[in-house]
């Protein structure tokens, strides 16, 4: 028992310390290789020289990663709604789903940022909507996709089994196949969570206010500071890891709740 009890404890632990120990062997691994050789900073700065950036413009770049975070949560909350509507009504309608399907393949296969200048000339150039509909592009595909999966997962023998007992359209919905698309709904998520942030960073990079990370990003870059610039980078990362852990979470707590 008190080897189970340790076991538990010490299970945390063995999930985070891997990738700890990875990222430190990685990172001096990538001082040595700047230092020993004397690579230039255009090319790769070191890791202590963009510590020491992310330390001096830390206010900025918390400023800018809110900026980010903000345009990539709202597009990720419409685009999510947007691919699970969408997805609920083709499982129900097959002619809205067979209208849909060539129009969800096209936003597949197009470079969503590119539109980023046009919505840039439609609402302004002094306008976050653009970074927003960017972003909720992007979002829109996987958890539309994913969502319609996962409704069309349920067996031919549930839903027998829900005429069998008379179960109406809604309570077998609730019961059947809900349940089963939840998971792949949150699969989704967690494919667009990332989408969302990149999405809204590189829609920052072809114009608009300059207040994201992105802008700043190429602010930096265009004067040579090129530490500073991995200084906002790192700053993009810190806001897909939020995303990421953020809905990852939230599908821990759903899965939990039901018993999963």
């Amino acid at each position: 028992m008190p080897g189970a009890r340790a076991a538990r404890a010490l299970g945390p632990a063995r999930q985070v310390l891997p990738p700890l120990v990875l990222l430190v062997a990685l990172v001096a691994a990538w001082h040595a290789v700047v230092v020993l050789g004397e690579v230039p900073a255009f090319v790769l700065p070191g890791p202590a020289a963009i510590a020491e950036q992310a330390v001096t413009y830390a206010g900025p770049i918390s400023s800018a990663a809110l900026v980010t975070g903000r345009n990539a949560a709202l597009g990720l909350l419409l685009g999510a709604v947007l691919g699970v509507l969408g997805a609920v009504v083709a499982a129900v309608v097959r002619l809205v789903d067979l209208l849909a399907e060539p129009v969800v393949a096209a936003l597949s296969v197009v470079p969503v940022v590119a539109l980023a200048p046009v919505l840039y000339a439609m609402y302004g150039a002094g306008s976050e909507q653009a970074r927003v509909i960017v972003a909720a592009l992007a979002v829109l595909v996987p958890v539309h996709v994913t969502t319609l999966r996962g409704l069309r997962q349920v067996r031919p023998v549930h839903r027998d089994l829900m005429r069998a007992l008379a179960a109406g359209p809604v309570q077998a919905a609730a019961t059947v196949t809900l349940p089963t698309a939840v998971p792949f709904v949150f699969t989704g998520l967690r494919m667009a969570a990332s989408l969302a942030v990149i999405s809204a960073i590189v829609a920052e990079y072809f114009g608009g206010p300059r207040s994201g990370i992105g802008s700043f990003i190429t602010t930096a870059a265009a004067g040579s500071h090129y530490a500073q610039a991995w200084a906002y980078v790192l700053g993009g990362v810190a806001v897909g890891l939020a995303f990421y852990a953020v809905t990852a979470t939230a599908e821990h707590l759903v899965n939990r709740r039901a018993g999963a």
